[in-house]
């Protein structure tokens, strides 16, 4: 997720009011969630990024958890629970029961009445992997978790039953603009930020991740108050909760997929340029662009639009510019639609994606900034850490920078904001480390959850059929790589600056043993009621088909904790959970 600072959009007080007034609050030394600092070291004198890294790689201490000790891995765990993990697992390993568990559910209802049905599913897979129906009733287990280490990220996982005919027709809809559908050309746009109608169905080949499909504003405001009450959960259920959103849930998706599109072609530019001098191929951080040779390339290409003041003050006077400088270009843009201008590179002007918006479009774009402040805001007032979910990469350059830029405004006392870092995608590092220099220079707390990615299959899946560059890392090695540098970044997980977290019901025996080691670590705890969470439970079962095939171990652990306790005499266990936890 590359960072652009920009949407001036994005304040408390309104949407119009130009954000750079935070620039001149007082520089303090920069604060990380994930990062140490110097405790001598000011924003405006810092340490070179290389050298930054080289000292903090050397200085990452080595880690060591047994996770074969059962006794300890399943001590927050009842022996009924154990066996409830047991039949699931095996269950969800049968692939007839994985591929009808539609059919055999609503069979199940037809048989069983609504009652009796909803009582079965709390014994087996909603009780599984759901933790309550409201806030009221999750408050026991996520209270139990903390008890023995484990904290929460709240999800209420209520989603729309459409039919995949019904997303399409969203999507198509929600993602072209009024000049597009009136037959404007669209062939000056890229092939990746564009809606196709055979993906219009965003939930295909897509892993543990929820999907909204834009209805109306009415839709739109809905889900954000859905995320207040989750917000209010979270904070009346634990003292370090977090709660989860999606961006796409806040708005027309429109706005995020043009403006990625113009984030990307402004990072494209200055590769360009950097290549021109000679400066490819570096570390995003590394490449820096002298002016005056940038000024007279531009004088070459006959550019004749205002290069000479595109940059300012300091950055001038140092005569050289890195990659947050470049972005910094589009952060005076006063109107939302005027934030979707990009670099034309033979005439130096900056130039409208679309060639006009509409009133309404203009309205939209508006209220989904407004609706992200109303919940940092709320997230704030609750002292609840607010995550925001990454999706697509046809999206996510807009949902990182807006996330960057609400970071920039609410992260000034502690970390109230955390940016999704995907770690399957090739330039994960480039992001996480651009973001984190920008933390320090600016003197507010990165906040950052670092995540496989959801959407491997369907991302490499579009590339090939549409004919772009595969986003995605070869291979799995490639993609462990991306977290292994983390200690580039000198985080170590003691210092209660990195966080290790998993769904809820899912490798127990990886998060328990983590958190009564001292370790930070949360469930992903989705809820809400019995036959409104069923397609997220059926898309649950489809998803992880290939890990339960795969969890013969962890069906091999509980088995072996419950013969343990069996053989001990501890038919009636009763999890205790140690003092100081």
């Amino acid at each position: 997720m590359s960072y652009v600072k920009t949407v001036p959009a994005l304040t408390r007080a309104g949407v119009d009011i130009n954000v750079r007034r935070l620039n001149n609050l007082s520089n303090r030394r920069a604060q990380s969630t994930v990062a140490s600092t110097q405790a001598d070291q000011d924003v405006t004198n810092r340490e070179s990024y290389s050298s930054r890294k080289s000292r903090n790689a050397s200085s990452s201490p080595k880690i060591s958890i047994d996770f074969e000790l059962t006794q300890e891995a399943y001590k927050s765990k009842d022996n009924l629970e154990l066996l409830r993990s047991l039949v699931v697992f095996k269950l969800c390993s049968y692939d007839l029961l994985v591929d009808k568990n539609k059919e055999l559910m609503d069979i199940s209802k037809f048989l069983l009445g609504k009652k009796a049905f909803e009582q079965f599913m709390k014994m087996t897979f909603y009780g599984q992997f759901v933790a309550g129906e409201d806030h009221k009733s999750i408050k026991s287990l996520i209270q139990k978790n903390r008890a023995f280490g484990v904290g929460s990220v709240l999800d209420y996982s209520v989603e729309e039953d459409l039919t995949q005919e019904d997303a399409v027709t969203k999507e198509m809809d929600s993602c072209v603009s009024a000049t597009e559908k009136e037959g404007m050309s669209m062939d000056h746009r890229e092939k990746h930020y564009k809606a196709h109608q055979q993906f219009g169905d965003r939930r295909g080949g897509v892993t543990g991740a929820r999907t909204y499909f834009y209805s109306d504003e009415a839709k739109c405001d809905q889900h954000m108050e859905t995320f207040l009450k989750c917000i209010k959960a979270s904070g009346g259920s634990s003292v370090d909760g977090f709660s989860a959103i999606k961006m796409t849930a806040l708005g027309r998706p429109q706005f995020l997929l043009q403006f990625s599109e113009v984030l990307v072609k402004w990072k494209r530019f200055f590769s360009f340029l950097a290549a021109q001098q000679g400066r490819d191929g570096m570390e995003a951080l590394e490449q820096r662009l002298e002016l005056r040779p940038l000024q007279e390339f531009m004088t070459t290409l006959g550019a004749t639009g205002d290069f000479h003041g595109w940059f300012t003050g300091e950055k001038q006077g140092s005569g050289t510019i890195d990659r947050l400088d470049w972005n910094s270009l589009i952060d005076d843009r006063i109107k939302i639609s005027d934030l979707l201008v990009v670099p034309n590179l033979e005439t130096g002007q900056l130039e409208p994606l679309l060639n006009k918006f509409t009133e309404e479009e203009e309205k939209q774009m508006k209220r989904m900034l407004q609706r992200l402040d109303v919940l940092a805001n709320h997230a704030e007032e609750h002292s609840v850490r607010l995550m925001v979910d990454a999706e697509q990469t046809y999206f996510q350059p807009a949902i990182s920078t807006l996330t960057v830029e609400m970071q920039r405004i609410y992260n000034r006392g502690k970390p109230v904001i955390f940016n999704t870092y995907q770690c399957y995608l090739k330039e994960a590092y480039d992001m996480v480390t651009m973001d984190v220099e920008l933390s320090r220079r600016e003197g507010w707390f990165f906040g950052a959850k670092l995540v496989r990615g959801a959407y491997m299959y369907q991302e490499r899946s579009r590339a090939e059929e549409i004919g772009y560059e595969d986003p995605i890392n070869p291979d799995y090695e490639t993609t462990n790589m991306m977290y292994h540098k983390m200690s580039e970044l000198g985080l170590t997980p003691m210092e209660n600056k990195v966080y290790f977290g998993q769904l809820l019901g899912m490798c127990d025996q990886i998060s328990f043993p983590l958190g009564q080691a001292g370790f930070p670590v949360y469930k992903y705890v989705p809820y809400g009621p019995v036959n409104e969470v069923i397609p997220y439970l059926s898309r649950r079962a489809q998803e992880n088909r290939g890990f339960m095939k795969g969890s013969q171990r962890e069906r091999e652990l509980l088995w072996k904790e419950l013969k343990r306790r069996l053989a001990s005499g501890q038919v009636f266990y009763r999890p205790q959970p140690e003092p100081g936890l």
